[in-house]
Formats: structure tokens, sequence, C-alpha cells
């Protein structure tokens, strides 16, 4: 994530400086994408849907670039940084600004934790920081206890980074973009050329799960994981020259490239397993071989590619520290945005002489502590990830559309073709991707959201002075939204086997019932969008809190 700054030299404020360029935000999205989820995406995308593990990489891809491309048309619109969370304030008021706000911060607030897991699973070959254990039938790498100290040491050397180095840290941001792509492109390449075992595409069966495995894989084995870093694009708006021109081409671009990448990836991989190892399995969902807490490194040693192996386990320390390091700082941005639209404590807007949010930094590094106790493991947590982070997107469609219904002349430097249906395409990917994830995370994510909830009345009851809620146009569609996902996936067969949840609806009624309940959300977040007036007053306010923001907080490291 490139995002170098420049301040002024002859004002006492810091102002933010627009001089990112087109390639330097598409460098941006694309390494964010490139994190820890292509380090083991590709097997356990493998071992939920088998070969046609392809065919999930490339749905995810499609579903992921229809949200990217209304997040386009937003971002050209609105160039805001941290305009992911801004933009339902605009056409719905506070109270779905504080929800999508919330859910954000719970979505980055987890990554940081997951990175770190992904560095010690790789790092397992040098020390027991990890151990295998069958959960829930899946075989998952979880911490050991040597494993849980480095994960608190390294979580805390995110914190002191972004205390003391992350100017430096970010001079050096692109030569670790540089990196990573060119990593995974040296990956394919070498698998590609090294060995092709055709026979695996189809000696267990091209889809041994079904579709119900597809959709599985896209959204728990890091598929959609690995494409979310788009966001950067967005998020990021407000620093570069020309963000009509580069937003889109950064936001599409970056999805685009990197899905063709994964797909040849997941193609190499699958076509590089000995396919002894398949046989010993016995099965895609039962697959296991020596070294595969660090899977592309094993496959590699498999194939005589010793070199290669080192660089991956380099990588796995490299990609998620990198990661890791931006999704810390991102964390305690957003939580002093929410102090700065008084819808969380004052204290976490305080910060130090360096222009750093101290108080969120380390509540940032409590949670994330917290969260390595209910998911231990990279494969335990990225569902959750997943449809937090796709949840705080599913606003975003909404938002455009009302935004369409009550300023139609508003300027779109770049419009979405075809009015209302790419958004309404959109929301409903959003809600499968949460519902494919399955029940034993939706309840956990569903806890999460009512901790939000119940946390902004004790706030207000407090004496802390919340500004209006702006209730009727949020909760109208908030509410009925989120709980129909969680009736949804309590009714849902995923996953499979059940986990809590009745088993009742199978593939053909559940995609129809969503598509439904989606188009039904979406007009009631039309119905009840603000007034025309009242979006115009949250469109000025709002790019005046956000230029108030940067002055005061300096520029996204």
């Amino acid at each position: 994530m490139s995002t170098d700054t420049q301040t002024s030299s002859t004002t006492d404020e810091t102002q933010l400086k627009r001089h990112v360029g087109v390639v330097g935000l598409l460098f941006a999205s694309v390494g964010s994408i490139i994190g820890s989820g292509w380090l083991f995406g590709a097997l356990n995308a493998a071992v939920a849907a088998g070969p046609a593990a392809i065919i999930s990489w490339g749905l995810g891809g499609v579903m992921i670039l229809m949200i990217a491309l209304v997040y386009a048309e937003l971002g050209t619109m609105f160039p805001l940084s941290g305009g992911v969370v801004r933009f339902p304030h605009l056409a719905f008021g506070s109270f779905a600004s504080y929800s999508a706000g919330w859910i954000t911060w719970v979505a980055v607030a987890t990554t940081a934790p997951i990175e770190v897991e992904a560095a010690l699973q790789y790092a397992t070959k040098y020390a027991p920081f990890t151990a295998a254990h069958t959960v829930n039938g899946e075989i998952v790498h979880t911490l050991t206890g040597l494993g849980y100290v480095s994960a608190v040491l390294l979580m805390a050397l995110f914190v002191v980074v972004n205390f003391y180095g992350v100017r430096w840290f970010a001079r050096i941001n692109n030569a670790l973009v540089g990196w990573k792509i060119c990593i995974i492109l040296l990956v394919v390449a070498a698998f590609l050329l090294t060995a092709v075992h055709g026979e695996n595409f189809t000696s267990h069966g091209f889809m041994p799960q079904g579709w119900h495995g597809v959709f599985t894989a896209i959204a728990t084995s890091g598929v959609v994981f690995s494409y979310l870093g788009f966001r950067q694009g967005i998020e990021f708006a407000g620093e570069t020259d020309n963000p009509h021109r580069n937003v889109p081409i950064a936001v599409v671009g970056s999805v685009l490239i990197t899905g063709l990448i994964y797909v040849a990836l997941q193609v190499a991989f699958i076509g590089a397993l000995d396919p002894s190892d398949l046989e010993k399995s016995g099965s895609w969902a039962n697959l296991t071989f020596s070294g595969d807490f660090g899977p592309l490194a094993a496959v590699a040693t498999a194939l005589g590619l010793g070199w290669l192996a080192i660089l991956l386990y380099a990588d796995a320390i490299i990609s998620p520290g990198d990661t890791g390091l931006i999704y810390t700082t991102t964390t305690s941005r957003i939580s002093y945005a929410m102090a700065k639209n008084r819808n969380a404590p004052q204290a976490l807007a305080r910060t130090t002489d360096r222009g750093v949010p101290m108080i969120s930094l380390i509540v940032t590094f409590l949670v994330g502590l917290i969260v390595f106790l209910p998911f231990p493991s990279w494969q335990q947590l990225v569902g959750f990830i997943t449809s937090a982070t796709v949840l705080s997107f599913a606003s975003g469609p909404l938002v455009l559309g009302a935004l369409r219904r009550r300023l139609p002349q508003a300027e779109r430097p770049f419009r979405v073709p075809g009015g209302h249906l790419i958004p309404v395409i959109a929301f409903f990917a959003s809600n499968l991707i949460v519902y494919w994830s399955g029940w034993d995370i939706v309840w956990k994510l569903a806890i999460a959201v009512a901790i939000g909830f119940v946390l902004l009345p004790i706030y207000k009851a407090l004496g802390n002075d919340v500004p209006d809620l702006d209730f009727a146009a949020g909760a109208s569609w908030v509410l009925p939204w989120l709980g129909g996902l969680v009736l949804l996936s309590w009714l849902g067969n995923y996953p499979e086997p059940a986990a809590g949840n009745l088993n009742i609806l199978t593939f053909e009624t559940s995609i129809p019932l969503i598509l439904v309940f989606s188009v039904a959300i979406y007009a009631l977040a039309m119905k009840f969008c603000l007034p025309t007036p009242e979006m115009e007053r949250h469109i000025e306010a709002t790019k005046e809190e956000a230029a108030l923001e940067e002055e005061e907080l300096g520029s996204a490291p």
C-alpha cells in the first residue's frame, strides 16, 4: 500500500497532498490484495472443491468485481480517504454509518491477527509455533504456547513500528509490494514449467463436492479473502492526483489482474501436486502431505525447487508482516474516525505530537490478542474476516442506488452502466458470500455486530454527545438485513455437516430465496433513504470532516 505524503514547511498544519498517480494507486490495491491469502488459498480451496477450485477463484473474482465497480463510482464521486466507512453516512445518516463503521472496524481489527497467524504457520518449519488439529472434520494448524507468545510479540511490534517508524515504512512499501508480486508470479511460472500432472484434475473427480464445495471455497477457503485488498483504491481516493481516472483503474484493474494470477496459481498448484500424495489421502477433502503447514513451500521442495521454498518461507514473513502492519494502522484510524464522528469515546481521537492516535493503537493491539482465543488458526479466522469485510462492503450498493434516486444529476466521473442492475447484483453477491461462510461463522459475526449495537446506547446513556442517528433512514433496512442474514444462515445448509443450523435450505431453494431477500432489502433502503436536502447536507459535512481529519492526523501510511 503506497501512501507516501508530503508536509508543508510554511504552515503549522499538516495537509494532504494529492500526488499518488495511477500506477501508485493500482500498485497499492494489487499489493494489498496479495497478502497471506494466496499462501494458503490454493490448498484450502482444493480441499473444499477439488480441481473445481479454479471455478471458485474465477467466480469469486467476478463477485468481488461487481462490488468493486460500485465503489469505483462512489470513489470518483466522493474521493474521500476512508470512503468505505463514510459513504453510508451520505445516504442514510449516522445509524447506518455507525453500523458500517463498526462492522468495518471488526473486519480490519481481525486482519492483523490473521497475518500474524499466517507468518507463524509457515514458520512452523523452524519451531513449533503451530500444531495440526482436527476441528469440525477439518485439519487446521492452531497456535501452540510458543505460538501465542510469538503472536503477542509480533502484534506489539506492529504498534511500535506505527508509533516510531511508520513513515519510514511507507517509503519502502512499494519495494515490498513489488517483492510480493514477483514471488507469486515466480511460483506460478516455476510450478507450470517443472511439473504438470494432468491426471490430478480428473483422478478423484473435477468437482468432488459439487457446487456446494465450490461455493464453500469462495467464502471460507481464502478465495474472497484474497481479493479484499481492492478497497485501498477507495480508501486513498483522496490522496491521488486524478481520482476520476485513477480510482476506477486501480479498483477494477487490481481485481482483474489478481484474478488472473490466482486462477493460474490454482492450476499450477493442482498440476504440481505429487499424484501419490493425492492417492494416499484418498480424496481432495482429506488431502494432506509432508510440510503442508506451508503448502506452497512444501510443493516446491517436493519438486526439487529448494531455492523457491526458501523464497516462500521468507515471503511468508514479509507479505503477512507488510499487510498486518498496514491493517494495524487502518484499524487505529477507523477508531479515530468513529470518535471524531462522536460514535465512540473521544479518547480514541487523541493523538501524540507525532500525529499518532496512540490510544486507538493500544485498543487495536488488545483486541488483536483477544481474537487469537476463539480463532487460533488461519483457517478458522479467514471465513470470519471474509464475512465481516464483505458485510462492510454490502452497504455500498445501497448507497449508490440511493444517490441515483435522490441525486440523479450529480456529477459522476465514472458511471457504472445498467442503472440499478449492478448495485443489486453486488448486494446479492455480498449476501451470498456471507451465507456460504456457514452458520458456525455467521453466529459469531452476529454476536460481534450485536456488541456494537449494545455499546452505542450505553455510550449515549453515559452522557456522551451522540449525533442524530437518522434512525428511520438507517435502521429501517439495516436491522431487517442483518437479522434476515442470520435467519437464512440458521435455516441453511452451510457448513456441511451442519454446525447447529437446521440444514433446511438446499442449493435449489437458498439462492433464489437470497435473491428475493436482497431485492427486498434494496427496495426498502431506496424507500427510506434520506431526502435530497439531508443528503446534500451530509455530503458537505462529510467533506469538511474529512479535511479536518487529514489536517490533524496527516496522511495514512
